[in-house]
């Protein structure tokens, strides 16, 4: 049993899930927690035209304000995704909206987007030295309505484009309302097209939640290889509670373990239906070293954590 196991997740798991999220950022902050890093040639590979070390990367929501991009590097991750970041500042839903699961090695979030904004965050981005490749992932602001959704993730793209080595559309969040309403073809065309009137240059991809069926995805799909964007990122947190130990009613995100089959289902299913050029990013309910394993053999290109590393630690 490492020191996480036995010291800092009982220690953490004590407190509200989102004041432990708080202390864990603080000590990461500080570059104090280091672990040793698995390095092999054959983990390497080029992806947007940059190197990644490895195939795992730290999901968005965990360094919402990209206020820790100088250490993701000593954690062993092969890359970060920031965010999600929205044009607006804005404090997200009420607490608390956060919740464990612990029999389910699960978490239901119905954060809503908080983070420091756009401008806020792009200059935190500008004053770093990330040592890995960076994703942001861009959100829209609570108040902006659906109709004015692509003018919203403009604004955001605009100030930080320059910044990532790709960017993520994220429309599949269950906690803004109608956010997932951009999911239709009509609406998330416009949004890739604002964007790529912006910068045409940088890799885009869209993030898509796991409760649409099969014919509603491959829609996407086909915008994906109309717009020539450059991947996807599946899935999202879910708000199905199929099979849970656990008896909950909180709303929100599920995420960890209980996603894991159903994640692996999308990315299978967009493996035969994409474009091989189609970069896919799997991430839900990736708990262990087999489940990264099983979500590559799958045909993700790269991987993500958020919810396995709370539970599993670095």
């Amino acid at each position: 049993m490492g020191l996480y196991d036995s010291i800092l997740k009982p220690t953490l798991f004590q407190f509200d899930p989102e004041k432990a999220h708080e202390a864990a950022m603080s000590l990461l902050k500080s570059g104090l927690l280091k672990v040793k890093c698995f390095e092999h040639p054959a983990l390497k590979q080029t992806v947007f035209g940059t190197t990644f070390a490895n195939p795992l990367g730290l999901a968005a929501g965990f360094d919402k304000n990209a206020v820790a991009l100088n250490q993701w590097h000593q954690l062993g991750f092969g890359f970060v995704e920031v965010g999600t970041i929205t044009a607006k500042a804005q404090s997200g839903n009420k607490k608390p909206r956060l919740f464990r699961l612990p029999k389910d090695q699960a978490l239901i979030n119905r954060l809503g987007f908080n983070n420091d904004g756009a401008r806020a965050i792009a200059m935190h981005i500008a004053e770093s030295k990330p040592q890995i490749p960076l994703g942001i992932n861009l959100g829209k602001s609570k108040v902006t309505p659906v109709e004015d959704a692509a003018k919203d993730y403009g604004v955001s793209y605009g100030l930080v484009h320059r910044y990532g080595n790709y960017f993520v559309i994220n429309v599949s969040s269950p906690n803004t309302p109608g956010l997932r309403e951009l999911q239709v073809r009509s609406h998330l065309a416009e949004i890739i097209n604002t964007l790529k009137e912006i910068d045409s240059e940088r890799p885009l991809l869209v993030k898509i939640a796991p409760d649409m069926d099969f014919g509603a995805l491959d829609e996407i799909i086909g915008l994906v290889h109309e717009t020539q964007i450059a991947g996807i990122v599946a899935t999202n947190t879910t708000i199905g509670r199929a099979g849970l130990l656990t008896k909950v009613d909180e709303t929100g995100g599920l995420s960890g373990k209980p996603l894991r089959n159903v994640a692996n289902q999308f990315i299978r299913h967009l493996y035969l239906s994409c474009d091989k050029r189609v970069v896919l990013i799997g991430v839900g309910g990736i708990m262990n070293g087999d489940d990264l394993y099983d979500r590559i053999a799958s045909g993700a290109t790269l991987c993500q954590i958020y919810t396995g590393w709370v539970y599993g630690g670095p």
